[in-house]
């Protein structure tokens, strides 16, 4: 049971800080790279650090989800317990947060929200900032529970790519999913899979807050149909974990994210490749 009344996938700040003393909370920054900012957070806040320990040191490719082992150790030495309700928010608004809110969802947590709007949302209603929090919190008693499934391979992509049932979406812009533009990681190829579709994670977002559970359904209902199971890819896991959020809201519950993402399909290999216009529909106004 949440310990922050009504809290599902996502809160707003307003309920946040109305319980920013609660014993319970665990709030965790997911910011990554520059994003990190100047290192004020809302007050109590942890690093969730997806460029550091919290991706698998072991995998070529970025932000590889780590295993269970691993990921028990980090989230324990953040202060998460089986009893906390955590909260994960992002320097750009809703971005990598996401990714974050998924992972634990992946290993077997469901008591995380994202940040509605996140830190500038935050910022914006003139609630506090502090700089981190000085020392380590008491360790928590978290404990991974992989779910299968929620996080797939190229090969089940491939099956997915080829069932009538499923739809694979990708996040990128659509510049990137045409192969218009280069990728922003060196030596990947332009394009996008053959029968995947384009959501661009921007469009389910107005001011940085996620849109409407009814706005969402039609946006992801115009690309994937009347298809339940949906696939989920981006560039490297981490905006696909956006449309699995936005996904969830609008009420998909059959949903996996494909963790390696443009970073592995587009690497030079006999995956197939097109290029083109984006198969989603426009941006809404």
């Amino acid at each position: 049971m949440a310990v922050l009344p009504g809290t599902g996938p996502l809160i707003g700040v307003d309920r946040l800080a109305g319980h920013l003393d609660h014993p319970a909370l665990v709030l965790l920054d997911a910011s990554v790279g520059a994003d990190e900012g100047d290192g004020r957070r809302i007050p109590g806040t942890r690093r969730f650090d997806l460029d550091g320990p919290l991706s698998d040191p072991s995998s070529p490719l970025p932000h590889t989800m780590p295993g269970p082992e691993r990921f028990t150790r980090e989230l324990r030495a953040l202060g998460v317990g089986t009893d906390s309700t955590v909260v994960v928010y992002d320097r750009i608004g809703i971005y990598s947060a996401a990714r974050a809110w998924w992972m634990l969802r992946v290993m077997g947590f469901d008591r995380v929200a994202v940040l509605d709007g996140g830190l500038p949302a935050w910022a914006a209603a003139g609630l506090p900032l502090a700089p981190a929090p000085a020392g380590q919190p008491p360790a928590g008693d978290f404990t991974a529970r992989p779910r299968p499934g929620l996080l797939v391979d190229r090969a089940e992509v491939v099956r997915a790519l080829a069932e009538d049932g499923t739809a694979v979406l990708d996040a990128r812009t659509r510049e990137r999913f045409a192969g218009q533009v280069e990728e922003v990681r060196p030596g990947l190829r332009r394009g996008h899979m053959p029968g995947a579709s384009n959501l661009p994670f921007g469009d389910l977002q107005d001011g940085g807050r996620m849109r409407p559970a009814t706005e969402l359904r039609a946006l992801f209902a115009a690309v994937a149909g009347d298809r339940e199971r949906l696939v989920l890819s981006c560039g490297s896991g981490v905006t696909a974990c956006v449309l699995a959020l936005g996904a969830d809201l609008a009420g998909y519950r059959d949903l996996a994210v494909y963790d390696g993402s443009w970073s592995e399909w587009g690497l030079p290999s006999e995956l197939p490749v097109a290029t083109g216009p984006a198969a989603g529909g426009p941006a809404p106004a």
